[in-house]
């Protein structure tokens, strides 16, 4: 599943009449960057003052930009076949549609807004405008209103969005409609678009319902693995399967975790219902936050314990994010509180380190 995170800055002016003066779009696969596309761009119209003096782009600079249309090939090149992700999507959205209109193309794409997203899974907070809402959860913003630099702190902002999203909502509301396929070449285009490290993978029914979530080291070689069995289980399970989807997560610990989660959550018809016993689980210190790898070498992965209880976890990439408590607890994805939480956890660090122990 790709994504097209996507700001333009504009001449503003009447409303449907502003042009694009820059753009910049990062097509991401859920883990990387795939591919960029970073330009100033000649609107053929006036700047209004207010706009010059908010994001330092003169008509003197564009006097040799690319105009709309020696671009839109680029643009159509690198969203085919992605979701819009912008903060204030209708806006963007809006202005890029007007400019291929001007060219007589209909652009159409589905849409996600990473306003409305936030207000969802980060709740309660003074402001959700780009800037305010990345220094509340300590997103680090460079070149504020220029294309790039907001870009891509919503694109940072939209991978916070994705842990936060326990429902899935973004994954099973992106997920094309239909189900007629030739189920062998489908099963070998999904397993080219898996990656080899470790995390969660999501089976998905045509409408988006997850029927099966399955955890490991190699996300490729476990799906693979489902593919190949024979059994009767097996045949309906990929019968009514549509799609899969996966979720990078680092160290093994928070897949431990994620995994249950996923279970409880979703409660999916094809993973078998194990009933375990739950014991009462004390550590070695109250209160303290296990700091692990992430899923790429700029991040960790970070889980808090407070009150000898198991809270939740995030991913971090700059050091004050897992040194300030209330920063880290903005950035937590809190989970119901089960028991089944801190057995895993306890159980794992009796056998294995993680890379930092910070007690508080």
């Amino acid at each position: 599943m790709n994504f097209a995170i996507i700001d333009v800055e504009t001449t503003g002016g009447k409303f449907n009449e502003e042009g694009i003066t820059e753009i910049a779009i990062h097509k991401f696969d859920g883990v990387d960057i795939v591919d960029s596309f970073i330009s100033l761009i000649n609107p053929e119209r006036d700047i209004q003052p207010f706009v010059v003096n908010l994001t330092g782009i003169n008509s003197k600079m564009l006097k040799n930009a690319p105009k709309f249309y020696e671009v839109a090939k680029r643009i159509l090149e690198i969203t085919e076949g992605c979701v819009m992700v912008a903060h204030n999507a209708s806006f963007d959205y809006r202005v890029v549609r007007n400019e291929f209109a001007r060219l007589g193309f209909q652009f159409d794409i589905p849409t996600l807004c990473s306003v409305e997203l936030s207000k969802t899974l980060l709740p309660d907070l003074e402001s959700y405008s780009l800037g305010k809402l990345c220094r509340t959860i300590g997103i680090p913003v460079s070149d504020r209103h220029r294309a790039n630099g907001d870009a891509l702190a919503t694109l940072k902002l939209f991978e916070i969005l994705l842990q936060k999203d326990k429902d899935k909502l973004i994954v099973k509301n992106t997920i094309k409609i239909g189900n007629e396929r030739d189920l062998s070449e489908k099963l070998l285009t999904i397993l080219d678009t898996l990656p080899v490290q470790s995390g969660l993978f999501y089976f998905h029914r045509y409408n988006g319902d997850i029927i099966y979530v399955g955890k490991g080291k190699n996300i490729q070689k476990l799906v693979n693995q489902v593919f190949l069995r024979t059994s009767s289980q097996t045949r309906t399970l990929l019968k009514e399967m549509d799609s899969v989807s996966f979720e990078l997560t680092g160290s093994e610990l928070m897949a431990q975790i994620k995994f249950e989660e996923a279970i409880s959550r979703h409660r999916p018809k094809h993973n078998k219902n194990k009933k375990q016993s739950v014991e009462s689980v004390m550590f070695n210190h109250e209160n303290m936050i296990l700091v692990d790898k992430g899923r790429n070498a700029g991040e960790k992965s970070v889980i808090l314990i407070e009150n000898n209880q198991f809270q939740g976890y995030a991913y971090a990439e700059l050091r004050h994010q897992f040194n300030n408590l209330t920063v880290l607890k903005s950035l937590i994805s809190g989970t119901e509180i089960h028991p089944v939480h801190n057995m895993i956890i306890k159980k794992y660090l009796s056998g294995n380190k993680v890379e930092k122990i910070i007690r508080f």
